[in-house]
């Protein structure tokens, strides 16, 4: 594998431009801008000006994909010995470092100067920010100094419904934080699930995940916890007027399914459990911004 990866294997140029789409993690962005969008929407009180919406959502899904990238070449050595991540474009050999980094820093320049030029400079502020939170703060010191590094890293990557809602206010309010509290909350449970069910993997690389340096026992409780803590937070946009009734009930069908997961993974164990709890949390953070946008128009048109 080391020696794979050492050069670069000559591709067409249709499996080169795969290589650089996979560096970019597009699912991790597809939901991140999926977020930022919905609080594009939900900061407007009828429409979205369309420069915001097309300027905001590319400028945020690109500084989202160089963040990607950048993790990639970070964890490029880690990367090659995990099963889950040993086919990504670096470890292959498809991409070299130099060209990988390359790419990165270009993506991130242009999310940038393009949020400066078309959208406000509170938002390409707040998403460089963010791209240095996750890229640099996270990938390349928290995620192997602390257990608690996707508690502290997740900042980082719940932050897109704030740029979003900056994207069209040029402002900040207390709504998007409320928007960010969820995705901050979501993180730990959601990652720790996925931690626990590769607990092996990440202790082969030395990577202080919460299951490798506190066991899993302790891991289901605090997955368990988080799970309690989501349900609660997830009612805040309700308890706080930003919603109503219609989120209200479809947030507390998702939190308590979530934490339905969360339970059976503390009681049995298993962890096949914990896959199922990571593959719903995606369903769940999906579901609950839907939630909002559903609501939002619904009651407009009240």
């Amino acid at each position: 594998m080391e020696q794979r990866a050492a050069s670069v294997i000559a591709l067409s140029t249709r499996d080169q431009l795969r290589a650089y789409f996979d560096l970019t993690k597009p699912r991790v962005v597809a939901l991140i801008v999926f977020t930022a969008v919905v609080g594009m929407l939900l900061a407007a009180p009828d429409y979205v000006p369309l420069d915001a919406l097309i300027f905001g959502t590319l400028g945020i899904a690109m500084a989202s994909a160089s963040a990607a990238a950048f993790n990639h070449v970070l964890d490029r050595q880690a990367d090659a010995e995990m099963a889950r991540t040993r086919g990504r474009p670096l470890p292959t050999g498809q991409l070299s470092v130099a060209r990988s980094l390359g790419f990165a820093a270009a993506l991130g320049l242009a999310a940038i100067g393009l949020l400066i030029w078309q959208v406000n400079v509170l938002t390409a502020v707040l998403t460089l920010l963010s791209l240095i939170g996750y890229a640099v703060v996270y990938t390349l010191y928290l995620k192997r100094a602390t257990p608690q590094n996707i508690v502290i890293g997740g900042a980082a990557g719940a932050a897109p419904p704030v740029l979003g809602w900056s994207a069209v206010t040029g402002e900040l309010h207390l709504y998007p934080w409320l928007l960010f509290l969820i995705i901050f909350v979501w993180t730990p449970p959601h990652f720790w699930a996925l931690a626990y069910h590769r607990v092996e993997e990440y202790a082969k690389v030395d990577i202080p995940m919460l299951p490798v340096t506190h066991g899993l026992a302790y891991t289901r409780l605090q997955i368990l916890l988080y799970s309690v803590l989501l349900l609660a937070v997830s009612t805040l946009p309700f308890a706080l007027g930003m919603s109503g009734g219609f989120y209200l009930a479809g947030a507390l069908v998702l939190g308590v399914s979530f934490l339905y997961y969360a339970v059976v993974l503390y009681r049995g164990h298993s962890p096949d459990t914990a896959l199922a709890l990571f593959r719903f949390s995606i369903t769940y953070l999906f579901g609950i911004f839907a939630l909002l946008l559903a609501d939002h128009y619904l009651d407009l048109l009240d």
